[in-house]
């Protein structure tokens, strides 16, 4: 077998052995400690890790660095989807420990739609390489739009996906129990959680537009581009509990994440004009970013940040 396909055995029963851990471990719902938070985060991370240790050994030092590069860019993106759903809990009013479990099902439907979007966009990109300067300019843009405009608000009646779903799904008014949808009186009835889980599904599908194209930039291998993705996407859950009370820490890093943007972005336009950046080079930039973010962010807090500290 081929060093490709081994990792593709490997990355499989890998994936598929800690999410039977992960579905049965958490059956129930249940509010997520910080220190379970904290303790899947570095589980996951180890995971990511060690498993790009296999891709340098098995595929050669390239293929590791594209997808710790890879890697890192999904986790940097990841970290501002979280904002989104602190919002869209908020709005909806779902408790804590309802939480993990819409980021639970919300994460195995991210994805199958990553699964989709990365091989659908690697055929079009190796078809049309003139798409290299529309998802470049695309990055761009999104990075000028993160650091200088103000958050969107969440409007869950003009969110599409809810809209069809009430056409046909009774709801009721408040959340009851932990139930997505139900069969009462020979009708099927849905739950505010399930329009919860419509919203998160939907503003993954909006950042699957920025992260799969960002990691473009660095390699149209599909194997790399996957598992960078669902390692990132794995650990988003944890990621969310562990951080969820401490955003306030971190006003910088959404400056630093729209730096990335558009270092990834400008990299697919020269790519295209016969300027290469090194691999090496772009994990060098956003290593520098992140850190640079949140040091700024620890550095430059407010002193409200600070009882945010110690109660976290």
């Amino acid at each position: 077998m081929s060093p490709t396909t081994i990792m593709w055995i490997i990355f499989a029963a890998l994936i598929s052995f800690m999410l039977v851990i992960d579905l049965s471990l958490n059956r129930k719902s249940g509010r997520v400690s910080f220190k379970k938070a904290a303790t899947w985060t570095v589980v996951w991370m180890l995971l990511a890790l060690l498993f790009g240790a296999g891709i340098w050994y098995t595929m050669g030092q390239q293929k590791a660095l594209e997808f710790l590069t890879g890697y890192l860019i999904e986790q940097s993106l990841s970290v501002d989807n979280l904002f989104v759903f602190i919002m869209i809990f908020t709005v909806f009013g779902v408790r804590g420990e309802l939480q993990a479990k819409v980021l639970k099902w919300g994460i195995l439907g991210a994805i199958v739609m990553r699964l989709v979007f990365i091989f659908i966009g690697a055929a079009l990109l190796k078809e049309f390489q003139w798409l290299f300067y529309i998802f470049g300019a695309l990055l761009i843009y999104t990075a000028w739009k993160m650091a200088f405009s103000g958050d969107d608000e969440i409007e869950p009646d003009k969110n599409p996906l809810v809209k069809l779903a009430r056409r046909f799904l009774p709801m009721t008014k408040r959340i009851r129990g932990d139930w997505f949808v139900t069969r009462r009186m020979q009708l099927w009835i849905a739950s505010p959680l399930f329009m919860v889980l419509l919203v998160v599904e939907s503003s993954d599908l909006v950042f699957a537009m920025d992260s799969i194209p960002a990691i473009f930039a660095i390699t149209l291998d599909p194997f790399i581009v996957l598992t960078s993705n669902v390692f990132a996407i794995m650990g988003l859950r944890s990621l969310f509990f562990l951080l969820s009370n401490l955003m306030g820490m971190f006003a910088y890093l959404k400056f630093g994440i729209a730096l990335i943007l558009a270092f990834v972005g400008a990299k697919m336009i020269l790519m295209m004009l016969g300027f290469h950046i090194p691999i090496s080079l772009s994990l060098a930039v956003i290593v520098v970013t992140l850190a640079l973010a949140v040091v700024a962010s620890l550095l430059l807090r407010k002193p409200e940040t600070d009882e945010l500290l110690e109660t976290a």
